[in-house]
């Protein structure tokens, strides 16, 4: 297993160890000890798994406060996954970084807190599975605009199904900064992340 760093420091892209034969194949997705020795967090209250089928795409969301760490990855089928830097006071504010999640590369995005998150499924259906480091909690809910222009995220595909509540969400321009989280209240984190 080892990690690879993306333009945003602090996003993390994990390729897994992954033990197949003509039966099928085997991998861990989450050991606690050797994701520590990697800088990744050993500590996740609260799994989730979405399926959608092809052209979803869902996002761009986060909480604040009560941010959520996610280590996302994809069980069956392929997505375009994305997250974007909006702490507020961040070198790289309203930058992204994208990756290809799927059934087939067992990659993993580890997505820090003060990040929002996003995917499109491009494959007939996908099931998407992510831990989280916080409890969801429907007060702190967040989103940004999926085609905010500021943003420029190179969407794999034009023909998109998006649900009316993200298609509702404000560009990250006119978000209130005091509803966003801040670097200073995630760095630790993303430094944490970065000394591995």
């Amino acid at each position: 297993m080892h990690v690879i760093e993306t333009v945003l420091p602090g996003l993390r892209v994990v390729e897994t160890d992954v033990f197949g034969d003509e039966r099928g194949f085997f991998l861990e997705t989450w050991q606690a000890e050797r994701y520590a020795a990697l800088g990744l967090p050993g500590h996740f209250v609260q799994d989730n798994l979405s399926r959608s089928a092809r052209g979803v795409l869902r996002g761009l969301h986060l909480q604040h406060p009560h941010a959520q760490g996610k280590l996302v990855y994809v069980i069956e089928g392929e997505v375009f996954d994305v997250a974007v830097d909006v702490r507020v006071g961040s070198p790289h504010f309203g930058r992204s970084a994208s990756v290809v999640l799927s059934g087939a590369n067992h990659r993993q995005l580890w997505i820090p807190p003060g990040f929002a998150h996003g995917f499109c499924v491009l494959s007939e259906y996908a099931l998407v599975a992510y831990k989280c480091t916080t409890p969801y909690r429907p007060g702190s809910e967040l989103g940004v605009l999926w085609n905010d222009p500021d943003l420029a995220i190179a969407w794999p595909r034009a023909d998109v199904v998006v649900a009316p509540r993200d298609q509702g969400f404000a560009r990250l321009r006119d978000i209130p900064k005091a509803a966003l989280p801040t670097y200073a209240e995630y760095a630790d984190v993303v430094a944490a992340t970065e000394q591995r």
